[in-house]
């Protein structure tokens, strides 16, 4: 993640979380143009009303440190800057059995329900993220595809936009 943060307030009045994919990718440096999305919609993300699950933040660093994408004492730090930057979520006995019900019915992985409902807890209206469909709303949580090519996709942007 860049710093310092630079980045304008967001005015979005919407409460949104990112997912793990959205993490990894800025810190990857193989992800290409991915990896600079990512760092610009964390910067801004820090600005706005961002809620990341501390799921998300557990998953990034068994993805970071499993890939070799960083080393294990490079990763501490950076997810436990994310505690500190962003307000955190942790799922409760009642996301896990929304999750089961989604997980069971096919909509999503159990992984993913978790996440989406434990965000749905918080209060989140939208994830960014391109591991599920785009567009599609599920557990109330509406799934926006940050990435448009080598720009923050329209609909991120909105989420993200400053005055």
């Amino acid at each position: 993640m860049p710093a310092p943060w630079t980045a304008t307030p967001c005015t979005s009045a919407r409460i949104f979380t990112l997912d793990t994919n959205v993490l990894v990718y800025s810190v990857d440096l193989t992800a290409g143009a991915r990896q600079k999305i990512a760092q610009q919609i964390i910067t801004r993300a820090h600005l706005c009303a961002c809620c990341l699950t501390l799921q998300s933040i557990s998953e990034f660093y068994a993805a970071v440190t499993r890939k070799g994408v960083m080393r294990r004492a490079e990763a501490v730090p950076l997810a436990n800057a994310m505690m500190d930057l962003f307000p955190t979520a942790a799922a409760s006995a009642s996301a896990v059995r929304m999750a089961l019900s989604i997980a069971s019915a096919g909509h999503a992985s159990y992984w993913d329900a978790l996440l989406l409902a434990t965000a749905a807890e918080a209060g989140c209206t939208a994830i960014l993220t391109e591991g599920l469909a785009d567009g599609a709303t599920l557990a109330g949580v509406r799934i926006i595809n940050p990435f448009a090519g080598n720009v923050i996709s329209p609909a991120a942007e909105a989420l993200l936009k400053s005055d």
